[in-house]
């Protein structure tokens, strides 16, 4: 591919049709490399890189996570904070049935399924952001406050 072509993703479509400015940004994808990788290519602070978890309940029901790269979520307080008994990881395959992204390039827009998202609320707190564009190695650059307007999401405080 091109260094001048982008991605044109479920996730771009949706940031087009929504009017929402941002900044494509690629990097060689490595395998388990996380956003400490991603945010070392792009020379960013990893607070700044926020990752898009897929968790399910003990029912199989998928949610979305949206943290910062240097941070975990506590699931159990997730869990307490839904009223559910627990959250896992989604599968590898569960989380590509629910959002239509391969492993590694969730993006919380334009998913297969509409997913309750939920936001670490700090993340709102930040200038700019780095959030996956629906591929493998592909970041977008944009104002998180543009994260609410397109998808409905619930701000919690869940990282550790």
């Amino acid at each position: 591919m091109s260094k001048n072509i982008l991605p044109v993703t479920p996730a771009i479509r949706v940031l087009r049709d929504h009017q929402i400015t941002f900044l494509p940004h690629e990097y060689p994808y490595e395998e388990k490399g996380g956003t400490r990788h991603s945010s070392k290519c792009l020379g960013v602070d990893e607070h700044q890189v926020i990752k898009t978890i897929v968790l399910e309940d003990e029912n199989k029901n998928c949610l979305i996570v949206l943290m910062h790269g240097d941070k975990e979520i506590s699931q159990k307080g997730l869990a307490r904070f839904i009223n559910v008994k627990q959250l896992t990881p989604a599968s590898e395959s569960a989380a590509t049935r629910a959002t239509g992204y391969q492993f590694g390039g969730t993006s919380p827009f334009g998913t297969k399924k509409v997913l309750t998202v939920f936001a670490e609320a700090t993340i709102f707190d930040l200038d700019r952001i780095y959030i996956n564009g629906g591929k493998r190695g592909f970041l977008v650059e944009m104002n998180p406050a543009d994260i609410k307007k397109v998808l409905k999401v619930t701000e919690v405080s869940v990282g550790i």
